[in-house]
């Protein structure tokens, strides 16, 4: 019986990837090359700095910043992405996902948000999201980015539900496979052949119940 959800925040609650592949193509003019939507599928699920490795490796300069030039990037990234989000409002969270919310805690199923991002807290005030969650786990809390289970693992171990009884909702391949390491089940959000390994998938949440996710993997 799934007794506990466990979401990651971009790209699956609110919308906020665009955000980050925005403030990552700033960065990446202002050194002087381009950066392209495409090439920022591969900075999803990703932490800020292994983001900013990808970035650099585009544009050729992998090996052209000191450690501490490097932490200096990621900061002014970081400011951007910033600015974009407060930016946002309740309007900002992707159709269905109040209403299936909703529909678990009518069910009386816990609900964790796992998200590596230290802005997690910011986003969910913005969107009038945090009084939702049953456990927040995001990057003040944890360091090891996705595919580590840890930011899974912990959301269950502080609701002290077993790994087996939680299913985690995620647009990233390295967040399936870190639902997979965690001994969860997944659902892959968005549509995006890389969460082909996900036990199942929707492309976004409206019209999907608490009823279809138990009639489907439970």
């Amino acid at each position: 019986m799934i007794t506990c959800c466990i979401f990651d925040l971009d790209g699956v609650l609110v919308d906020t990837a665009r955000f980050h592949y925005r403030a990552w193509a700033d960065m990446a003019h202002d050194l002087g090359f381009e950066f392209t939507p495409e090439q920022g599928e591969a900075t999803k699920g990703v932490s800020r700095m292994a983001s900013l490795d990808i970035v650099l490796c585009v544009g050729g300069m992998e090996n052209r910043f000191s450690p501490e030039e490097k932490e200096r990037l990621a900061a002014e990234k970081n400011a951007r992405y910033l600015n974009y989000v407060s930016t946002m409002t309740p309007d900002d969270v992707l159709p269905g996902v109040r209403a299936f919310l909703a529909d678990l805690k009518r069910n009386g199923v816990k609900i964790a948000l796992g998200s590596a991002s230290k802005n997690a807290g910011t986003i969910l005030d913005r969107c009038a999201l945090r009084d939702v969650f049953d456990a927040i786990v995001d990057g003040t809390l944890v360091s090891r980015a996705k595919p580590d289970p840890v930011v899974f693992s912990k959301g269950a171990e502080l609701l002290g539900i077993a790994p087996e009884r939680c299913v985690v909702f995620e647009d990233a391949a390295a967040g399936i496979e870190a639902a997979t390491r965690a001994g969860m089940r997944s659902v892959g959000v968005g549509g995006d052949k890389l969460l082909a390994r996900a036990t199942m998938a929707i492309m976004t949440f409206e019209n999907f119940t608490y009823d279809a996710l138990c009639k489907t993997i439970d």
